[in-house]
């Protein structure tokens, strides 16, 4: 299992987009993963309100999601998003940082399913949901 998580954590860490957006991958065991993302200027969606891009708070919770997925007990060796559906609640607050976390509730043979949630500071108050189906690979 070890050997999964150290390879879920250098895929993450090797996407590009992943990089560039500042994604650190914070946590990954068994079914569940957190990521975060410092507050960045450059991926403001607004510069009116200095609010971050929806798409990178959808990148964040399809990565976290992933990762739950490839953190699976059943250790899965990769996987791919078939759906993912983003429930955005508000804004996340300009200049905090953004903090997934994803858990992978139910894993069939071919199909893995993973809650998640975005925060900011304000953990009682999401930023946005999501929920999707993944494929499950190799195992």
């Amino acid at each position: 299992m070890a050997d999964k998580l150290q390879l879920a954590r250098q895929f993450i860490e090797a996407i590009p987009h992943a990089r560039a957006l500042g994604l650190e991958l914070t946590h990954i065991s068994n079914g569940e993963a957190e990521i975060t993302m410092p507050y960045n200027e450059a991926l403001i969606g607004d510069p009116r309100t200095g609010v971050i891009h929806g798409g990178a708070v959808s990148t964040m919770l399809d990565t976290s999601c992933g990762a739950a997925v490839m953190s699976h007990p059943t250790q899965p060796s990769s996987t791919a998003t078939i759906d993912l559906r983003i429930d955005y609640m508000r804004a996340a607050t300009p200049g905090q940082t953004i903090t997934t976390r994803a858990t992978c509730y139910h894993i069939t043979r071919n199909v893995a399913f993973v809650r998640a949630t975005a925060t900011d500071e304000d953990r009682d108050n999401p930023v946005a949901t999501a929920s999707g189906a993944f494929t499950v690979e190799g195992k």
